[in-house]
Parts: C-alpha cells; structure tokens; sequence
C-alpha cells in the first residue's frame, strides 16, 4: 500500500461526463463516491432553466425535459471547447438551438431568458451541483479539484474544461485523461504488475488504453480512441429508426417537432438501457403529434437483434482502436491480462461480446463503469495533495513530434506513443551554401511529409556564421511535460546562438484528427515512401550534382584533355547519363544503378585529385600547381 499523509485540505476528482458526472474523493487511502443531494451516486449532466429563472441541474432538469425541452440541456461536452464547422452535423441530434457566434464560436440559446450561454457556462452548472453537494456530505469547502477529459480531447477542449471549472470556482490542479484514471482507481493496490486494456465507451466519446499497473507504477503503453463514438450515438441509431418508420407512415418528419423528439430521445436510451438486461421491449409514445384534431401514437416492439442489427457499423468501430493500441504497445491480445470496461455504454451486450470475441478473454467487472473514472481522478489528486506518496504516472503522447526538413520531408524526434515527460534532441544543418538564418517548422503526425501532418508553430534561428552547407550543425531538442507543454528550441553549437518556442497543449489535436491522421498515414504508406523515395533521391542528386560540378571544374584545371584517363572519362559519361536519366523521372535506375555508379567514380576521382593536390604537382597546361586547401564535403555520400 501506497503511503498516506493526513491533515491535508480535500481536493476532489470529477468525471465531468456526456450523460452523467461524479464526484469522488480520496478517504484514507481509498478513493470514495460522493452521493448527491438526491441520494444519487451519478448526477445527469443536464441544465434546465425556468420561466423564474432558476437553474435545475441533474436529475430534476432531466424529470422536465419533456415539456421545456428548448431551455434544457444535454451533452454539452460535445460541443464544449469546439468550433461551430466541429459539431455541424450534431445539432439535429438535440431538442434545443445551438448558435454561431463571431469566428465560429458556440453558443446556446436559451429562449426562454432570451440568452446565449457558452458550453462552459453550462457545464459549470453541473460542476457547482457536484461540489455543492460535496460540500455538505464532507462539511467542508471544497476549492480544488482535478477533472477528467477524454485522451483525444485537444487543447481548446482542455482549456474550456478547465475554464468551466474556474467559473464554478475551482482551483483545477490537472487535466487528467480518462483511460488513465480509470487505470489509477483499478490498480491502486496491485502488488503484481499487470498489463490492462481500459475500454472506455462512454455517453460521446471513446477511449482505449494499454497500460502496465501495479507495485507502485501506472505506465501508458499505447492509446487510441474514436472522438465521435459514445452512448448518444446508439441512442440516435434507435431515434432515426424510429423517426424513419414515423415519417414512412404518418408522411410527417419529427425531428421539426422538438417536444416529440424529445420525447423520443428519452425513450430511446430507456429501450437501449432496457435491451441489456431484457430481450425485447416496447416503445410507446402517445400523441407524438396531432395533425389538425387527430393525435398521432408510437407503439412499436424493439429487441435486441434489431438493435444490434442497428448497431453494426458502430460496433465494427469499435473493433480498430482495440487493434491499434495492442499493435502500438507492441502487443499481442495474449500479454493483457486484464479487461477493465469503463463508461455506462459498456453494458451493451453486443459491445462486450466483441471484446470477448476481440481478445479472447473474460472481462473484468471488479470496477463500476460509471464511478471508477472520478474515483481514479479523486488517486491523482490525492497524489499531488501529498496524501499518496510513492506512485509514479507515466502517460503518453499519442502523435510524433518532429520538424520539416529538406524536401518538406518531417522528421521526427519524439514518436508517437512516448511516455512523458520527455526531452529529446537531433542535430541538422543547413541546406545552402552560406545560409545565415534557419526556419524550424514544428509538426505533429504520422506521415512523411510536411503538408500532410499538424503544423504546431514556427520559428527561426538567426546568425548562423557562413560556411558551405552540411557544415553548421544546429541541436533542435524537443522537450514535452507532463501537462502537455511543448518547449522546442534551436541552438547553432559554434556560437551558441539559440532560439525557443513554447506550444501549449501539443499532445492533442482537433476533433477526429489523431484518428484520421493515423488512418491516412495507413492508408498512404506506398504512396509516401514513393514520395519519400523521390524526395531523398532529389536531394541526394542535387547535392552531388553540385559537388561533381565543382570537381569536374577543378579536374580541368589540372589534367589536360590528353592526360585525362578512363576514370575521367566513365565519370563524365556517368554524370551525363544521370542527368538525362533525372529529367525524364526514371527514379528506379537512378537509385540502383547511375547513382551509385556516380558515387564510385566521384570518391575515386576525389581520391585522386586530392593525391595531386597534397603532393603540390602541376598538369595543368600553365605550369601553376594544383590548388591547395579545397574542401569538398562527402559527408552526405
């Protein structure tokens, strides 16, 4: 057991959800669920406004939806830190309108106060609710909190979540990552060490981690996840069949009718909710909607086999992440030894199927899906308040890190999947002759070239002293910490001379974009290694065509057109034939033949031509001796 220092100020973990939040708290050495004022240990993350103005938060904004539904509001982690263009295409799914303000940000309307709120505002609520209510279960003011957000959240999500928790009137000491908490609260008193996958489905997002836990260290090996896969999204597969069967028979859409669609929404997580207890169940709806004098009625038996008919494509998504997190912790689904299911969308029969299925193996239950986020988030802070000593937390970053370099080529420093913090340098140079000043291009991603991954800011590095190229050398160290800090800095070794750049929140990328971008540098990887291949073959034709210039201009100043041998004259026919050969793209007899042939007969040449020039004798035709003193770089070669 980890040791525990009392007499410390509480600090609270929050597991701010889609559909649900929670509060938890560190007693003695055990993270403990604080219940609400209603007896609840989840609070649903819903706002309500009255026609008084009040606010309702939890359950009791939930219980009224129905008949406010424009001024009630649900799953606002969607949309919290998000562009408008972000979250288009999920605003049919809600009851109430959300707005575009000036340069593309969010905002809720509230027709009933003529108001605009921000999701932060909004979430805020919820986050007062829960330590409201912490307050008076523990009897103490509760000022400092750590709250949890998905792996993929990127920075601008980060940042909201904590500015929600500002305007509660919290001190937030950590952004933690979901999957990871989870990992803290489970693996708090494993001696053994033990390598987990944590599948977090929760109400709109989906995480999976793979970690090793146990005797005092909690190391992320690998994450992966799927930022627009959650509980809301089977709950709308059943709504749009619904809707869809609706629209068949009574020729009327309901998704213009916000009091029935909410009601439809609401019925529909009660038949998912049902479904993974029971086979079949019915949905029934009572005047959804009068046309003229004649109410319409939904009644309509649902089972399971519909539903995970319905649900296919979204469970075949839910197969890639697993997949792609064994294979970047360099596992195989044998070396986990445990299942840990996180998140209420994880009691779908048909989601644990798959897993069981997928890695071949019992789940883990030990853990509630709904509390074991906030009570991994109630360890962290119990390990920065100094109640637990002697855990380590080891988390990663999910995309390389590198520079642009010659070519538009992106070479990286840190690899995706690093465990932070972590500081890493590379030593490059310049790519012209008497270049005085360098751009470091700063970029995230998986693929080869620069254009194709996230640009995360630029700077220069002045004053490098004029020499030939290849000759400066320049030490870019990245260095990343644990908050998702990135610092980069430039540094020219002759001078000292030295450049930086900070970037905030690194770590993360916009919505969807780690996935995508791992998917496209799957999908491309023949085309970018052909691309690459043309790039290096470029350059490395280039630079040895204007050093092979230089040396047929210096041979000429010392060998005669007699006294030229067959060396001279193979080289000159080399060079020759690999320019023709560049002009017309024939890339694959360049690099397997004509390059390497120019390659020999330059070191061989050089070779002699440097003899010469050491041994001062003159063939030139004029009678002076050969030049001393010229360098030409063969580094690259």
């Amino acid at each position: 057991m980890s040791s525990v220092k009392g007499g410390i100020k509480k600090t609270v973990g929050i597991d701010l959800g889609t559909t649900n939040s929670v509060i938890s708290v560190l007693e003695g050495a055990n993270p403990k669920v604080i219940v609400n004022a209603e007896g609840g240990r989840t609070t649903p993350s819903v706002v309500a406004y009255t026609p008084n103005g009040e606010v309702l938060v939890g359950q009791i904004a939930k219980r009224q939806s129905v008949v406010n539904p424009e001024n009630t509001f649900y799953s606002v982690k969607r949309f919290i830190g998000c562009k408008y263009e972000e979250i288009e295409n999920e605003i049919n799914r809600i009851s109430y309108k959300v707005k575009k303000e000036e340069g593309g940000k969010v905002k809720i309307y509230c027709p009933l106060l003529n108001k605009d709120f921000s999701p932060e505002e909004i979430s805020a609520s919820i986050l007062k609710k829960l330590v409201n209510d912490a307050t008076k279960f523990l009897k103490e003011n509760i000022t400092q909190a750590i709250i949890t957000v998905p792996a993929y959240f990127n920075d601008s999500q980060r940042l909201a979540t904590k500015d929600a928790g500002t305007i509660a009137g919290l001190d937030v000491l950590r952004i933690l990552n979901e999957p990871t908490a989870a990992a803290l609260a489970y693996g708090l008193d494993k001696k053994k060490s033990e390598v987990v996958l944590i599948f977090d489905l929760g109400g709109g997002t989906f995480d999976v981690s793979v970690l090793e836990v146990g005797d005092e260290v909690f190391e992320v090996l690998a994450t992966s996840g799927d930022t627009h896969l959650g509980g809301d999204d089977f709950d709308q597969l059943i709504v749009s069949y619904i809707v869809e069967n609706f629209q068949k028979t009574e020729k009327v859409n309901l998704y213009n009718e916000k009091q029935a669609l909410q009601r439809i929404i609401e019925a529909s997580e009660k038949a998912k909710i049902e479904l993974s207890t029971i086979q079949s169940t019915r949905i029934n709806l009572p005047f959804i909607y009068i046309d003229g004098q004649t109410p319409k009625n939904i009644d309509l038996e649902f089972d399971r086999s519909k539903f995970e008919e319905l649900s296919k494509n979204l469970l075949e998504r839910c197969k890639t992440p697993v997949q792609k997190a064994l294979q970047d912790a360099k596992l195989t689904k044998a070396n986990i030894d445990q299942v840990i299911l996180v998140g209420g969308s994880t009691r779908i029969p048909a989601v644990r199927n798959l897993l069981i299925d997928l890695l071949g193996k019992p789940l883990n239950e030990t853990v509630n899906p709904d509390e074991v986020v906030a009570m991994g988030a109630a360890v962290q802070a119990g390990i920065l308040a100094g109640e637990i000593t002697d855990l380590i937390l080891l988390d990663v970053t999910p995309l390389s890190l590198g520079v642009e370099t010659m070519g538009g080529l992106m070479t990286t420093i840190i690899t995706r999947n690093a465990s932070i913090p972590i500081k890493q340098s590379e030593v490059f140079s310049t790519g012209s002759d008497m270049q005085d000043t360098v751009e470091i291009h700063v970029l995230q991603g998986e693929r080869p070239f620069a254009k194709d991954n996230k640009s995360l800011g630029i700077f220069k590095l002045k004053g490098i002293p004029p020499a030939p190229r290849g000759v400066p050398k320049i030490s870019v160290t990245f260095q990343l910490d644990v908050n998702g800090l990135l610092s980069v800095s430039a540094r020219e070794e002759k001078t000292g001379q030295e450049q930086s750049i900070k970037i905030e929140g690194a770590s993360t990328l916009a919505r969807d974009e780690v996935t995508k971008m791992v998917k496209e540098a799957e999908e491309n990887a023949i085309l970018d290694k052909s691309k690459k291949s043309f790039v290096n073959i470029t350059y490395e034709f280039d630079n040895l065509l204007s050093k092979s210039e230089l040396l047929l201009e210096k041979i000429n100043t010392v060998f005669t057109n007699l006294e030229k041998t067959t060396e001279v004259a193979f080289f000159e026919a080399c060079f020759a034939n690999l320019k023709e050969q560049f002009a017309f793209g024939e890339l694959e007899a360049i690099s397997t033949e004509s390059l390497p042939d120019l390659k020999e007969a330059f070191n061989y040449l050089l070779l002699e031509y440097w003899n010469s020039n050491l041994q001062g004798t003159s063939r030139g035709t004029d009678g002076h001796s050969s030049p001393k003193g010229v360098v030409i770089d063969v580094t690259d070669q």
